[in-house]
Parts: C-alpha cells; sequence; structure tokens
C-alpha cells in the first residue's frame, strides 16, 4: 500500500503518527494507535514470478570457475532456515550451462551409438568394429589429461572437445581400417606384418596432416587463455589439442596391431557368412 500526503504532513514520524483514519462506523483513529510508524528500506519495483515476488541477488565470478562457486554458494543456502513462504533457487549461466551439458551427454550417447553403427558398415565385420570402438575412449586419454593440467575443470567446452577428438580418431580410425582390407582385396597383399606397415606408411601422411591442421588452428585458442568471451572456446581447444596427441598414438600404433590380431579371423568369418 502506498500513501501519499502534504508535505507539511511528512516532515517528521509523529505527525504521520497523527493522521486520522476513517473507521467503518463512522468514527476517526488515530494511525499511530494501528500501525507502527517506522522509516524502512523498500524497493522501487517489486518484481513478481509465479505471482510470488522475488528478489535477484547477482554475482559476478573471478578468479575461479562458475561450477565450483556456484557449488559452494548452493551448500551455504542448504544450511539456511528459511522463514515460512520464502526459498532460494539458483538461476542464471550456471543453471542454463547444466541443461546444456546434460542435453549435450544425451547426444554423446546417440553420437557414440552412431560411430559404432558407422564402423559395422566399413569394415564389414561387426568384431572388428567392437574391438575398434572399444579403444576410442583411450583417444580421449590426452584430452583428459590436458583438461586438468590446464583448469582443472570439465565444463561444456571440455564436452564438446572431447566429442570432436572422438570423431576424429574414429574418422581416422575407418580410413586406416578400410585401406588395409583394400589393400588385402584388391590389390593382392598378403594377410600379415608387411600389409599392415605398408597399409600404415601409406595412411600416416593424411593422419598427421588431420591432426596438424586441427592442431595449428587450435593453438591461438589455447595461447590466449581463459579471457572473456572464451569460456567455452578455450577449454575445448585444451581438450581437442591433446586429445589429438593421443587419438593419433591409437591409429599408428594400436589399430594396427588390433588388425594384425584380429583382422584375419574376423574377415573369414565375414566371408564365410
Amino acid at each position: 500500500m502506498q500513501v501519499w500526503s502534504t508535505p507539511k504532513t511528512r516532515e517528521n514520524l509523529g505527525s504521520i503518527e497523527e493522521l486520522l483514519i476513517d473507521t467503518p462506523t463512522g468514527g476517526h483513529v488515530r494511525l499511530g494507535d494501528i500501525a507502527e510508524i517506522r522509516v524502512a528500506p523498500t524497493p522501487n519495483v517489486v518484481q513478481r514470478e509465479n505471482q510470488s515476488r522475488r528478489i535477484d541477488v547477482l554475482a559476478g565470478v573471478k578468479g575461479r570457475d562458475l561450477g565450483s562457486v556456484s557449488r559452494d554458494v548452493q551448500s551455504a543456502l542448504s544450511e539456511i532456515e528459511f522463514p515460512l513462504g520464502y526459498h532460494a533457487e539458483m538461476l542464471g549461466e550456471f543453471n542454463e550451462r547444466q541443461q546444456a551439458q546434460d542435453r549435450l551427454v544425451l547426444f554423446g550417447i546417440g553420437s557414440a551409438i552412431g560411430v559404432l553403427l558407422l564402423l559395422g558398415a566399413a569394415f564389414g565385420n561387426w568384431r572388428l568394429a567392437i574391438l575398434s570402438f572399444l579403444t576410442l575412449p583411450s583417444a580421449l586419454v590426452g584430452g583428459v589429461l590436458a583438461a586438468y593440467a590446464g583448469d582443472g575443470v570439465i565444463s561444456l567446452g571440455s564436452l564438446v572437445g572431447f566429442l570432436t577428438v572422438f570423431g576424429i580418431a574414429a574418422r581416422n580410425g575407418i580410413m586406416l581400417i578400410s585401406h588395409f582390407q583394400y589393400l588385402e582385396d584388391h590389390e593382392g597383399e598378403t594377410f600379415g606384418v608387411d600389409l599392415v606397415l605398408r597399409g600404415a606408411r601409406e595412411r600416416i601422411a593424411p593422419i598427421l596432416m588431420t591432426a596438424s591442421a586441427a592442431a595449428l588452428a587450435l593453438v591461438p585458442l589455447v595461447v590466449a587463455g581463459s579471457i572473456p568471451g572464451n569460456e567455452i572456446e578455450h577449454p575445448m581447444a585444451v581438450v581437442i589439442l591433446g586429445g589429438l596427441v593421443t587419438s593419433t598414438m591409437l591409429n599408428l600404433f594400436i589399430v594396427p596391431s588390433l588388425y594384425l590380431q584380429f583382422g584375419r579371423r574376423g574377415r573369414r568369418l565375414a566371408q564365410t557368412a
């Protein structure tokens, strides 16, 4: 309720207490007899949401990541006993980022299933496809180490970087194993060490060029650091740069060894079927 009176009446609390208020019976009563008159701060604008009053408490984060600060605030709020009808909610960028991470995890699961199907279609051999798929997480080791060596936090940008490295490793693995199969099927190479060595030599240049081109494009983002505007790009670049190292080693050393160990048996089963 807001009441506006003459300037003389508003000069002091005593004159306000002497204001006469009409009663339902036609009489009058002093305002000071029915209300407490005091000076108190009050908001100029009353904000409402879902028919409830809302007060925003804003804060900026500097020197720490947003996730850890938000967790500390939530922990502190959980220890506060609010009066009846009052409660606190964490909103803003952190809440939106959490929702985006949840969606990204779901998309990542769908992408992993898609990668497995692509491996099976490319190799024509589900056993070899599953074995190759199970080695792909090792390509992410470099990204994990790079993330913890940097900010030490797995953020939304880091998750995007992991998905990117996963895709690059899968693409290079398909390119390498498909070339092994091509040499055996169309160029008469006998399955064995010579086949794997030749295929690796012929595909090492495209694999290294892919990794080098991506790394050179990401170096400026890594060097710039986590400056304002690079909150997502910087951790993503760090993870991809670290993951490129391990994914390249995976495709040059582990994948050829797996093919040499399981490729012959898997291909015979595929031809028999």
